[in-house]
Order: structure tokens, then sequence, then C-alpha cells
């Protein structure tokens, strides 16, 4: 069943990849000379239908929740442009597409160190005949491991100074919505490509899989910073990551504040904060942002950023002061 879904949304991917090269991409590059990056061209185009499909069905379905049952009323939604612009890069792939051109010749150097030293990919479909070989269990299996791994890849980003700056980007909306989940440090975008990258490489996730692995991970993780009272139930919100589990790590003082807090870093499952007990079931309705955002006396009057080109750069000077041991500016006040 599932090997039969995603073979036909491969191929109406394919499908809609061909149509757009052919009447659109293929004649605007024989007019400029740029026939040269066809054949990449016409493989990063496969991202960017996904990207355009994934962006789509989580508007259609996520927006009327927002209208209809709003967490918060917001009098102003201009914070949430940034989130549209970084919502668009994110699932265009125009970072991945990079970071395939810049690293596909250190996996393949990789790739073949392994062959040479005997050292097999770990293959999951092999584990176990007859049962992990079926593309449900498998796909599971994948599913279940990279998100372990990202739990871990979440704590980290809370636990280390340097990686937090870049990770603030991302706690520094204070106004969540479906958008903002993709609201992050482009620096750590890569760090995070290459990551699921190499364990996916490891693991052996075929690359049809790949794509519904990524497109599935990313509309869970719009539905959980989606502004809309949704009630996941007892059960179900220890299965999956629900919204008010997830606003809980974003709340002020609570989930995310550098290395001294921390709580929810599940991405898609609850399992692991459970098992780590790093799990707090609080579903009173909390602001969200970061401590320092807040005018004194219960902050410092932060500026993260209000553009997207402001936010990259504000991380980039708090980590140059904080490796300086300077510290960075907050609001009139420096830390």
């Amino acid at each position: 069943m599932l090997d039969t879904l995603i073979s036909q949304a491969d191929n109406l991917v394919s499908w809609l990849q061909t149509l757009v090269y052919v009447d659109v991409v293929q004649p605007v590059f024989y007019k400029v000379g740029l026939m040269g990056y066809d054949e990449d061209t016409y493989d990063a185009l496969y991202w960017v239908i996904v990207g355009v499909l994934q962006i789509c069905a989580s508007y259609v379905l996520l927006r009327p929740l927002e209208a209809l049952r709003p967490a918060e009323d917001w009098g102003d939604r201009r914070a949430l442009r940034a989130d549209v612009w970084y919502t668009w890069i994110a699932k265009l792939g125009i970072l991945n597409i990079a970071f395939f051109f810049l690293l596909t010749p250190v996996f393949n150097h990789w790739q073949s160190l392994m062959a040479i030293h005997n050292i097999p990919n770990i293959e999951v479909d092999s584990l176990w005949p007859g049962v992990t070989d079926k593309p449900i269990v498998s796909f599971l299996i994948y599913l279940v491991v990279l998100d372990f791994a990202g739990y871990w890849y979440h704590r980290w980003q809370h636990r280390f100074g340097v990686w937090w700056e870049l990770h603030a980007v991302h706690h520094s909306q204070q106004q969540m919505s479906l958008w903002c989940d993709d609201r992050n440090h482009f620096l750590d975008d890569i760090v995070q490509a290459a990551f699921f990258a190499g364990i996916s490489l490891l693991i052996g996730v075929p690359p049809a899989q790949f794509v519904v692995l990524v497109a599935v991970s990313n509309f869970m993780q719009s539905v959980q910073h989606v502004n809309a009272r949704i009630d996941f139930g007892w059960l179900l919100e220890r299965i999956v990551v629900s919204p008010a589990f997830h606003r809980r790590h974003h709340a002020i003082g609570y989930g995310h504040e550098g290395t001294r807090y921390g709580c929810n870093f599940g991405v898609l499952f609850p399992w692991w904060d459970v098992m780590f007990r790093t799990a707090s079931w609080n579903k009173q309705h909390e602001p969200t942002g970061i401590r320092d955002q807040l005018p004194a006396p219960h902050g410092r009057g932060a500026n993260y950023g209000e553009g997207l080109l402001a936010q990259q750069w504000f991380a980039l000077v708090r980590i140059a002061r904080r490796l300086a041991g300077k510290g960075y500016p907050m609001g009139d006040a420096a830390r």
C-alpha cells in the first residue's frame, strides 16, 4: 500500500518536473546559454515541486484552523512576513540544493572509503527478512531512527551557547503560526542538512522514501507550530508531538533559554522526552519567545531582528560577542 502511494506520488511529481522543465526552464536556459547546467537543474526541480506541494497542502489544511480556532488573536500579522520567506526558501530546497552541489563529492568520497575498508551501510531492509523489507515497516524504522537523532540534535541546539545563538532565531518569534517552523538560521539549516543526510546515508534510506520522510516531517512540524486550538487528547499527544506539547517548548522561561532550561525537545514523537525525562505536559497557554526580548524589568529589551536579513546578522553578532567574552547588546543595555 505505502509502496503504491509513494510510486503514484513520485509519478505525479516526475510528470510536473518534466512539464515545468520542458515548457519553462529549458527554453530560458537555451536563450541565456546555461544548457550545461540542464541535468542538475532538472534534478533540483523535483525538490522544488515537492516543496511547493508541501506549502500548498499546509496552507490549505492549517490556515483555516488558525482563522476559525486561533490560540491567540493578533491585531498585527506583520511579524509573520519573515517567516513566510523562510518557509519558501526552506521548502523549495534552495539551501538543500546548494548543500547538494557543495557536499556531494564529500559523500561520494566517504562512500568510496567505506567500500575500500569493507565498512557496510546499515541496511534496515535486511535486518529481519520478510518483515523489515516491507516498505511500510522500513519507512517507520527510518522515521523513528531519524526522529531519535532529531531529538538529540535539538537538545544540542539548546545546550551549547554558540549553537543556541543560531537556534534563537527560531525561538525569537513571539507569534507562533504554521509558517514559523522554517524560521531558522541558514548556518544551522546547513549543519542540520549535513547531519541528517549522513545518518540517512548510513542507514540506507532510499531516495524515494527520503523525499516522503522529509515531507511527512515538515508537515507534522507545521502542525506543531500552528496558531490554533487543537486538542490531541491524552493518548494521541503521547504518540505524536501536539501543538500544546510543542508550545510548552517555546514558552518563555521553560522550554529553551540557552543552556539552563529545556523541555519537550521531541521533533515528531514525545517518547524521547519521556525516556530522558525532559517532558512537560503542562497545557497552560503561555506567551512564547525569549525572556531577553521582554521589556524591563522582566527582560532586557533584546532585539533579535524583525526581518530575515537582520535576524541572520544579529545571530552572527551574538556569536562573535559571546566568543569574545563580551556578551551581546540587549536593547539599550549590554549583557
